[in-house]
């Protein structure tokens, strides 16, 4: 008997943002297939945009998998992550032995197929790109929703975002992030509006 898929199914018991107050709490396996989402999306925009190399089928299923080893680790929160090299480098050192032990719950055949997605070897910038841009949309609905607790989490993660300089992510935020602060209503009359321009052109 392997418990790798039962390991994975408790990652919805733990919760992310641990330091902040939220308006609607968030735990890993919800974070997880919003990155899967973004990873792809990003892939899609860099091959079909862009023009580039990318496999978004590829880059969603390393982003689903990202962060599987905090079922053992738990989330730690960025600040305490990176508060020095010598904690950020004690700390991988954990995350690896996590993603070791999570392994070795899969029967050995299945090992070299999920190794490189437990461990983060696999479309690597793009699904950390998708993770910051996943923490990016929860600090703008968060402030959207009037949690002002976001406020500097939101403009750190932004820069960090710009920082990449990737041009995937300055689509996204350009013509994709903006939909995010609209309630149901709104959504729907811009859906109206965008079809009946399609319908006209």
């Amino acid at each position: 008997m392997y418990g790798f898929f039962a390991y994975l199914s408790r990652l919805r018991y733990i919760s992310r943002w641990g330091l902040m107050r939220n308006s609607e709490p968030e735990n890993v396996q919800e974070h997880s297939y919003m990155t899967a989402v973004l990873a792809h999306a990003l892939a899609a925009i860099r091959r079909d945009v862009f023009g580039g190399d990318a496999d978004p089928d590829a880059a969603a299923a390393a982003a689903l998998f990202h962060d599987a080893p905090e079922v053992f680790t738990g989330d730690m929160p960025t600040p305490v992550k990176y508060f020095d090299p010598v904690l950020r480098s004690a700390y991988g050192k954990v995350e690896q032995a996590a993603a070791d032990r999570l392994l070795s719950a899969l029967p050995a055949p299945l090992r070299p197929v999920y190794g490189p997605l437990v461990r983060e070897e696999q479309e690597r910038e793009l699904v950390k790109a998708a993770d910051k841009l996943a923490a990016y949309l929860k600090c703008v609905t968060e402030l959207h929703a009037g949690n002002e607790e976001f406020r500097r989490a939101g403009g750190q993660t932004l820069a960090a975002l710009r920082a990449m300089d990737l041009p995937e992510i300055d689509y996204f935020l350009q013509n994709l992030l903006p939909a995010f602060t609209l309630n149901l209503d709104e959504l729907e009359e811009q859906h109206s509006q965008k079809a009946e321009e399609n319908q006209s052109s």
